[in-house]
């Protein structure tokens, strides 16, 4: 399946997609990075393994719309078949969402449905929680919303700071993304009536999947 990563800043998951993808019979690869932001050190990340980059510099076009439009239809031109946000800071419309139906995965920080949006961590810790983690979902049209395909735990520790429990969760997306691109990928995972069933094994199962902590 050719996938598009789409990024906008350091690339921290582009990198372990790039790892896993390059494992012998993953039923992926990436075919093209693209950003919104054209110093976004994730670039070089691409452009380092090899895999071609482009910049759709949102700040070009007059209206989110255009923007979209010029986002598509670079996706098409590389035969995408799958896109991967993978800290890619835009908020897409919903024509855009629509068109790329049940074939857009992200990935964000919180177990979701709990505490979508931005300072994700630092409000975890206000809530006073004692288990976080992060989630994989197709993208639908609301933030962070969408179809969940996986989604691993990760405890909150006495004295974190929103900076350690990001680390932590950090390590755990990088574990989880490839993880659930591989579902997806190999026709594993799929959507149901707008939940994710994955098959296989013992027969399907409702998803999400959902791994062990991470210490």
């Amino acid at each position: 399946m050719k996938v598009g990563v789409l990024i906008s800043g350091r690339g921290s998951n582009l990198r372990s997609l790039i790892a896993a993808t390059r494992e012998p019979g993953f039923p992926a690869e990436i075919v093209i990075v693209i950003s919104n932001k054209p110093d976004a050190p994730g670039l070089e990340v691409a452009r380092a393994a090899g895999i071609p980059t482009q910049v759709v510099n949102h700040k070009d076009y007059p209206t989110r719309e255009a923007f979209d439009a010029e986002l598509d239809a670079a996706l098409r031109r590389a035969g995408i078949e799958l896109i991967c946000s993978a800290g890619f800071m835009r908020i897409l419309s919903d024509g855009f969402v629509e068109s790329w139906r049940d074939r857009q995965l992200n990935i964000h920080p919180s177990l979701l449905p709990a505490f979508k949006g931005l300072r994700v961590h630092e409000r975890v810790l206000e809530a006073g929680c004692r288990i976080t983690g992060c989630t994989v979902h197709f993208v639908r049209a609301a933030m962070d919303e969408g179809p969940i395909v996986a989604q691993v735990a990760v405890p909150v520790l006495e004295g974190d700071t929103p900076d350690m429990l990001a680390d932590r969760v950090l390590e755990a997306e990088h574990k989880l993304y490839p993880l659930a691109l591989k579902l997806v990928a190999s026709g594993r995972a799929r959507v149901v009536n707008e939940r994710v069933e994955i098959s296989g094994g013992s027969g399907a199962m409702q998803a999400p999947l959902f791994v062990p902590p991470v210490s």
